[in-house]
């Protein structure tokens, strides 16, 4: 034993025989062991080795942390500043309790979501993230082919490492497509165009991406961890960034200088809406205020989404969305991202009024653990979580998913 455990060890004994601190009944409190116990704890050093030995998605996680790249994980793993956000995020669901009802039919249920004129198997979208190809060289095509296999809605990062033809080819159906604006009008009106050409179901414009933000957890992975020189396979600037992502081919990105605008208005929605007739939604909204101008907007529907902690400290987003859905009033149909890991989160926010929920680091995790099959293990799970969360709910149905089944902690 060595010199600290042992002085530790009299120490404690010490003052389980003194009087003043309750004798035997200190000993008692000192030997006293968590309830419940953990049993099945889980440990580095015992990886799954498929995707059917999953028990959640979080058993993809340190299988990808093994197979990518530290600077490449580490550019999917960060928030903004200390990750707060982040964590924000996931605290967020524990202050919202489900509300079972019993003696309800659940023996079949109805997953399907249906939005604007399309139906899907499941209310679980894949969110868009970018450079996928940074996790898996199959990319973008391994996630739209994993989609493909459970009939989920997609949508595609405008920085994909996949074009948006290639990504609705891949998946057989239309994929939505999430929108950077960059600070020049001429490429967002280009990606915009490009887009609709191609047949995309939505342009989702994203607008919470201003200032250029400090990935703390990236840098230091990348610093301390990987010994690559990246300059080997490719530079560093925007320029360089966006000029290697397919949905740039073609159009002049001089002058550009972030994938964000710093003079986005509510005018740039409207010149935007004018400009494409496809249905355009806003991604990026986190407060009732903006909620309601969407409305007046005339824009198809909003995310609820702090871009996964990526963005701002801004609390989280199921927080968020109770007055985000009652702000819209059944005006245009709400989405939510972000910290979802659960089928029980899924079903939280689909019982305050979310029409659909985005996942996204989860797939990464399955990308880069496994590929394809990966992803479609990672959305099986969760889509499997959701029908037992629904099955004990009383929900036969998502239309049976209502307000009254949530409560706060």
């Amino acid at each position: 034993m060595g010199r600290d455990a042992l002085a530790r060890r009299r120490l404690l004994q010490f003052l389980a025989a003194s009087p003043l601190l309750g004798g035997e009944a200190f000993a008692q409190e000192v030997r006293r062991l968590p309830d419940p116990m953990v049993w099945g704890t889980r440990t580095l050093d015992k990886l799954i080795g498929t995707p059917r030995e999953a028990l959640d998605v979080f058993d993809f996680e340190a299988v990808a942390h093994k197979n990518v790249p530290p600077a490449h994980f580490g550019y999917m793993a960060t928030g903004v500043d200390d990750d707060a956000t982040l964590r924000a995020n996931r605290e967020g669901f524990q202050k919202f309790r489900l509300r079972p009802r019993r003696l309800v039919d659940v023996g079949t249920l109805d997953t399907k979501l249906e939005l604007f004129g399309e139906t899907w198997s499941s209310p679980i979208v894949v969110a868009p993230t970018g450079s996928n190809r940074a996790f898996h060289e199959e990319g973008e095509l391994a996630v739209s082919r994993g989609a493909k296999a459970g009939n989920h809605l997609t949508m595609l990062s405008t920085v994909a490492t996949t074009s948006i033809d290639d990504a609705i080819a891949a998946r057989g159906r239309p994929v939505w497509f999430q929108l950077y604006p960059t600070d020049k009008w001429e490429v967002a009106e280009a990606l915009a165009r490009r887009a609709e050409k191609a047949g995309a179901g939505c342009i989702v414009l994203t607008v919470d991406v201003l200032a250029r933000q400090n990935f703390e957890t990236l840098a230091r992975m990348w610093r301390s961890f990987d010994t690559r020189d990246c300059s080997s396979c490719h530079a560093l600037s925007l320029k360089s960034f966006v000029q290697r992502k397919p949905n740039f081919d073609g159009i002049d990105v001089s002058g550009v200088n972030s994938t964000g605008h710093t003079t986005l208005t509510w005018s740039f929605i409207k010149r935007l809406r004018d400009t494409v007739k496809t249905r355009l939604l806003v991604k990026g909204l986190m407060t009732p205020e903006d909620a309601k101008l969407a409305v007046q907007a005339g824009l198809d529907g909003i995310v609820v989404s702090n871009h996964g902690g990526r963005a701002d400290d801004s609390g989280s987003t199921i927080e968020a969305l109770p007055d985000m859905v009652a702000a819209v009033d059944g005006k245009l149909p709400v989405l939510v991202d972000s910290g979802f890991r659960r089928g029980s989160d899924i079903a939280k926010a689909l019982a305050m009024g979310a029409r659909a929920v985005c996942v996204g680091r989860p797939y990464l995790w399955g990308l880069g653990a496994f590929g394809q099959p990966g992803v479609e293990r990672v959305l099986g799970i969760l889509h499997g979580e959701l029908r037992a969360a629904m099955m004990q709910l009383g929900a036969p149905a998502l239309k049976d998913l209502l307000p009254a089944m949530v409560r706060r902690a």
